[in-house]
């Protein structure tokens, strides 16, 4: 099912909408006008085979605060839950939810805003993963992890999904995954706790998992996890970084939520037992050392809840940027006063951590919240994507020093 949505670009500094539009989106605007006319008299023709997209507020993005000389504007809206993003080879950003749907959308023209929108699936089972691999779309599902074939050619129709692995676990309690295939050409599977904090017979739960692309074989590739939900490898030694969310009733302040670095295979990061390295878990970890597990690479804000992380691949960001890490930052849901609705920055020199501060904020206005960031994507330009699941919206970050007119 093909959704076209007519709005065009917006960004975080432009006036009135109508004193900003480019002649491009002009011919747009009346390209959309026209084609209601017309399906209003020829509900048979093929101008009216796909509907047209349901308007959507528009996100208050000019509360964004960001550096000196970046942008940000809504590069496609009306995406319910928006989540976890991967990006085809043609372009085409696929979206997860954790509802029922999976999203692709694509700017054709070139103009910085996602004019194109499909409906990939729907009926499915909190699909919050999505990966892309020789033209295949991998979803990931609650107990499952599905395969849509040769998705880029058939998005007005898409294929019935192919069974990869359907024996996960199915418990609901961060059921919901983030998927992504690594250098070695595997699937990364992450299966978070299935509680706030407890101890499981099963050695999935609380880890990451790899598999073969065609779901025959499967591993554990680190655990002591409680729950990540954005990971990526470092792009000079290819080794993998992920966030990882603290446990809750601890209080306020702690324990931190965690970046962590999986150099190797088979590494513990202390859940349930520790956290942050250092913090011996209450009811778990009394007769435990911390000093057998690994260490987070950087402690970051507490309840924060660090999901979506990308190393920065693009060139068009100023070089200290370059090679370094981006968080989303969904927000703390417990804290008495919130936390984090932003995204963070780390900075790295080798594979050692020197700094945490915030690169994006604006989502929270005092003690309320009108978007959480979810995930991060890269694209080819070298801007960033940035999903928001409150506000329906994927966010376009671009650098100019100068800004636009």
């Amino acid at each position: 099912m093909r959704v076209v949505n007519r709005s065009g670009p917006r960004t975080a500094d432009a006036g009135s909408e109508r004193q900003h539009l480019t002649g491009r989106a002009r011919r747009r605007q009346y390209g959309s006008i026209a084609r209601h006319l017309a399906c209003g008299w020829l509900l048979f023709a093929s101008a009216c085979s796909a509907p047209l997209q349901t308007p959507t507020p528009k996100a208050p993005i000019h509360l964004i605060r960001l550096p000196a000389g970046f942008q940000i504007s809504e590069f496609a809206r009306g995406l319910p839950g928006a989540r976890s993003l991967t990006l085809g080879t043609a372009g085409t950003v696929f979206v997860g939810t954790r509802g029922r749907r999976v999203y692709a959308v694509r700017d054709a023209d070139g103009d910085g805003f996602a004019e194109l929108k499909w409906i990939i699936a729907d009926e499915l089972h909190s699909p919050n993963g999505v990966a892309f691999r020789e033209g295949a779309l991998y979803v990931a599902e609650i107990s499952r992890v599905i395969r849509f074939a040769d998705i880029e050619r058939r998005l007005d129709a898409p294929p019935a999904a192919t069974v990869v692995r359907a024996d996960y676990p199915t418990s609901e309690h961060h059921g919901w995954k983030f998927i992504r295939f690594g250098p070695d050409g595997l699937l990364y599977v992450p299966v978070g706790a299935p509680c706030n904090v407890c101890q499981s017979d099963d050695r999935r739960f609380a880890a990451i998992t790899r598999m073969d692309p065609e779901g025959k074989t499967v591993e554990v590739f680190a655990e002591g996890i409680r729950n990540t939900v954005g990971f990526d490898w470092h792009p000079v030694t290819g080794e993998l970084w992920f966030t990882d969310n603290g446990r809750d009733q601890l209080g306020d302040d702690a324990p931190p939520d965690e970046l962590n670095h999986a150099p190797t295979p088979g590494l513990h990061f202390g859940f349930p037992y520790c956290h942050g390295g250092d913090i011996p878990d209450p009811e778990l970890g009394n007769a435990t050392s911390c000093s057998q597990f690994r260490p987070p690479a950087q402690r970051l804000g507490a309840h924060v809840a660090s999901l979506g992380m990308r190393f920065y691949r693009g060139t068009s960001f100023p070089a200290v940027h370059h090679g370094q890490v981006f968080i989303a930052e969904h927000g703390s849901w417990n804290r008495s006063t919130p936390s984090g609705y932003r995204i963070a920055e780390v900075r790295l020199e080798g594979n050692k951590a020197v700094s945490y501060a915030v690169f994006a904020e604006g989502w929270l206005q005092g003690a309320d919240a009108w978007g959480r960031p979810v995930d991060i994507e890269i694209l080819p330009d070298g801007s960033m994507l940035i999903s928001d699941d409150k506000a329906g919206v994927l966010y376009r970050v671009a650098y100019a020093e100068e800004p636009p007119k």
